[in-house]
């Protein structure tokens, strides 16, 4: 992963934690409604995808302990990971794209509404994502894989010779010579991988996505809603085809591109469409970027005006993110897909403790701010989330009343300890286990390996009944939090 050149380094800082009495009187800690659906608290666990659905995309008992652990630290609603909206192949990725799938997300919500004593409500958010290949070998790249053209064969001074001999032509460039006869989008392929783009209009299915995903996004809430869920996250946000569209970078010119009002059609006929195929007992918002952090994306005034949009739209949360990108993402081995959090966009998603002067700790909160006070400018009072290394009790307390948010989100926070929320509310937060914002579990991420957090995966392998990660290594969830005999709380 991309770090900045200053590589300071920083320490997560709490600071002071609540007594049980002052928690009860927090911002953090009271309710809050979100259209039809009503939080309990402030807090957010955030869409974190921890790869142990099944090659199909089925929940497997290890996905349901997954959420079982965050549930009973009782946060007041968790967002289950990235939801694939489509039936197509994505690896351990849940998916939702068909009715086969509900057996298993009724037993996760189920699962979720147990552990949490009812007091944690559940949104899972959904997604589509365009294809995307491994990196080729060059052999095979220039072999099997790269159209010859007419414009190749002029640039190499071989217009009448045998493809064979353009191909072996190509074979001996160096990557400098090779610059000037590849297009900037054959060499991407070259050294990347092949990834669609929504703005790749030549080919029909790209260019039919207005015109089939609010259906599809439609039909994969409906069952949402059967399988129990409290709500939908639409996942407009990072390197994925919502996003794409909304991005500066979308340059369609069948209007869906260009202009921003352009760009967000989509989005919200998509958000239109799902609303209809609901009834009225769900909330239903998106996440989205407040700035996209590469050259020529999405800047904080245009997601000013997409969030403003929204919020007219009748959405009942706007969840924050920042970058996480495919353009500046770092090349990645022969045999290996581009991981779009390994540039600086990424770094701006996930950032970790080696850091620039402003520290990875809280980086979106002033950008949300701005878009929260745009919105309340407009006279509406959709509620913001806000999440990205925060992780103490104080600093999310002071963003709620200074009105920069109206939730908080924890996501490597509530993964080093799920009973962050607990610990907290009733005055131990001194017993909680603090990220170190190391990004270990994104390391995991990457390799796509069950995602653990290092504080813990080590701790207590050898207990009956703990599940471990297929090399047997590391456990796969959080040790049970015990609370001390003492019956007043803690203090401190």
């Amino acid at each position: 992963m991309w770090k900045p050149p200053e590589r300071i380094r920083f320490s997560p800082q709490p600071g002071p934690w609540p007594t049980r009495e002052e928690a009860q009187r927090a911002a953090l800690f009271q309710p809050i409604q979100l259209g039809p659906t009503r939080l309990n608290e402030r807090t957010w666990v955030p869409a974190m995808v921890p790869w142990r659905a099944t090659e199909g995309g089925f929940v497997t008992d290890d996905v349901v302990a997954w959420y079982r652990r965050f549930a009973q630290g009782q946060p007041g609603a968790i967002v289950v990971e990235a939801t694939g909206v489509r039936d197509v192949a994505s690896g351990p990725l849940l998916r939702i794209g068909d009715d086969r799938y509900l057996d298993g997300l009724k037993r996760l919500v189920e699962a979720v509404r147990e552990a949490s004593g009812g007091r944690t409500r559940l949104f899972i958010q959904l997604i589509d994502f365009l294809a995307i290949r491994r990196r080729p070998e060059r052999e095979k790249y220039f072999r099997r894989y790269l159209s010859i053209t007419p414009e190749h064969r002029a640039r190499l001074g071989l217009v009448d010779a045998t493809e064979a001999t353009v191909r072996n032509c190509l074979l001996e460039l160096h990557s400098n010579q090779l610059a000037e006869v590849l297009t900037v989008r054959e060499l991407d392929d070259l050294n990347s991988g092949f990834r669609e783009r929504v703005t790749d209009v030549h080919e029909q299915h790209i260019a039919d996505l207005p015109q089939v995903l609010p259906e599809i996004f439609a039909r994969a809430a409906h069952r949402a809603e059967l399988a129990g869920f409290d709500g939908v996250e639409l996942h407009y946000a990072h390197a994925y085809t919502m996003a794409s569209f909304l991005s500066a970078l979308n340059t369609r010119q069948d209007g869906y591109g260009g202009v921003c009002e352009q760009r967000i059609r989509l989005p919200l006929e998509v958000y239109q469409a799902v609303r209809a195929a609901l009834g009225p007992t769900l909330a239903v918002g998106c996440r989205f970027l407040t700035e996209d952090c590469i050259a020529g994306g999405s800047d904080i005034d245009g997601t000013i005006y997409f969030a403003a949009q929204f919020a007219r739209e009748g959405m009942d949360f706007l969840s924050l993110s920042r970058g996480g990108k495919f353009e500046d993402a770092k090349r990645p081995r022969e045999g290996a897909a581009a991981y779009p959090y390994t540039g600086p966009s990424g770094y701006e998603c996930m950032p970790q403790y080696l850091s620039d002067k402003f520290g990875p700790f809280g980086r979106n909160i002033e950008p949300t701010a701005r878009i929260r006070g745009a919105i309340r400018a407009t006279g509406l009072a959709t509620p913001v989330v806000v999440a990205g290394g925060i992780h103490g009790f104080q600093q999310a307390e002071q963003i709620l009343t200074a009105g920069k948010a109206d939730i908080v989100g924890f996501a490597r926070q509530a993964l080093a300890d799920p009973d962050w929320f607990t610990k907290v509310r009733e005055g131990y937060g001194a017993a909680v286990r603090v990220c170190e914002y190391t990004n270990y579990c994104e390391g995991l991420d990457q390799k796509h390996k069950q995602v653990t957090c290092q504080l813990w995966d080590r701790e207590a392998r050898e207990e009956t009944g703990v599940a471990l990660s297929k090399d047997g290594r590391r456990r796969l969830v959080a040790p049970r939090w015990n609370r001390p005999h003492d019956t007043d709380g803690g203090s401190q």
